[in-house]
């Protein structure tokens, strides 16, 4: 069976921040010794095979995705861990980094909901395309009765806390790109301004694009299982995807694999920029769209909690304003134009569109691109 595992990283402590310099050679040495194995030995010598990694390095350490095929969850878990420590003692400049923690996550809250109803009348569907249908459904509905049911409050509590407190790791952006006022005076003479957002509903805003940053990369991990396995397209694929399929219609033929690999390192690259504090501008029409599916991901979410009120929604439309250059990209999504390939009536005068084939490629020089997401050398010439 095929398991994800998450190893996260660290540098040693009361050792400074690693540089950006620093953070592109420990990537190097990491992917470098993931590409040097192809299986690993696990216990009771049972063989556990690497299928593929992501590596993504910020200022503190590194987070690691290895996809596995093991008999089971224990030895994907205890292989990984037992090459990741290995390879870190391999490598002088890592040697001291530690392993804080490896693991195959699990959705909680999901898994118990499935305990708790195994072999009773609301029993999940055997079928993983009715379960992912069943799963996505409004939390205030109860599947398949049309009842309505309260969300938890303390859960939405913990929920919101969590949100507040993952806010400062949103580095690169302050709260006024969230419409906040800029300061406590100019917050006392906005009092009666509709147009200001109160700071605790910009801080919300923040963190829940962190919070949905974990869920967005999980589920495009799956999203990249399911197509690996199937060798097939997202038009092609018959397993359920997470966010693969909500990429505009006109290109599903081409959203194999290797795209979702090259889309997954785009998102991880974006949100490291967001949250170390170096991002600048988005890059290119793929990071356009990663970034649309963070603020669905961070408003679904938002949603789900019953957390989503005018200020905080207000925050996120100003965060959208900010952060885009123009959202010529959404023309990718109008159907009108799939046959001419020009952007629709009303698209801004003088901007050509980008084809799919440029979708990496950066937007002007000095436009930061992951070398995974990067185009070939052969592409970026012609």
């Amino acid at each position: 069976m095929t398991y994800v595992v998450t190893v996260d990283t660290s540098i040693p402590e009361d050792t400074p921040e690693m540089d950006p310099l620093q953070r592109a050679g420990a990537v190097a040495l990491i992917e470098d010794g993931f590409d040097s194995v192809r299986a690993v030995e696990g216990p009771d010598g049972v063989q556990v095979d690497l299928l593929d990694t992501i590596v993504s390095v910020h200022p503190g350490g590194a987070l690691l995705k290895v996809i596995v095929d093991a008999p089971a969850l224990e030895f994907a878990e205890d292989s990984v861990q037992a090459l990741v420590d290995e390879l870190l003692e391999r490598s002088e400049l890592l040697a001291d980094w530690t392993i804080e923690r490896c693991e195959v996550e699990l959705h909680e809250d999901l898994a118990k909901k499935s305990l708790d109803a195994a072999e009773g009348p609301h029993a999940p569907p055997a079928d993983p395309a009715a379960r992912k249908a069943r799963h996505t459904e409004s939390p205030t509905t109860e599947a398949g009765t049309g009842q309505t049911y309260d969300t938890e409050p303390t859960k939405a509590a913990t929920v919101r806390n969590q949100m507040l407190d993952l806010a400062d790791e949103l580095r690169s952006f302050p709260l006024t790109m969230f419409g906040a006022p800029k300061d406590d005076e100019a917050e006392r003479e906005a009092d009666n301004d509709e147009s200001t957002v109160p700071p605790a509903s910009a801080r919300l805003a923040a963190g829940a694009l962190v919070y949905a940053t974990d869920i967005l990369v999980d589920e495009l991990f799956e999203d990249v299982q399911v197509l690996t396995q199937e060798e097939a397209s997202v038009a092609e694929c018959e397993g359920p995807l997470w966010h693969l399929e909500r990429l505009p219609d006109r290109y599903a033929l081409q959203y194999d694999a290797h795209f979702a690999r090259r889309f997954l390192v785009t998102v991880i690259a974006l949100t490291t920029r967001f949250t170390d504090g170096s991002f600048q501008r988005l890059s290119c029409v793929a990071e356009e769209l990663a970034l649309r599916f963070l603020l669905s991901q961070a408003t679904t979410t938002l949603e789900l909690h019953e957390l989503l009120d005018d200020d905080v929604s207000t925050a996120l439309d100003a965060f959208t304003d900010n952060v885009y250059d123009d959202m010529d990209h959404e023309w990718l999504y109008d159907d009108s134009t799939d046959e001419t390939d020009e952007p629709p009536t009303g698209a801004a005068l003088g901007v050509a569109p980008t084809p799919f084939s440029s979708w990496f490629t950066p937007f002007h020089d000095g436009r930061y691109i992951h070398p995974s997401a990067a185009d070939e050398p052969e592409a970026a010439a012609q």
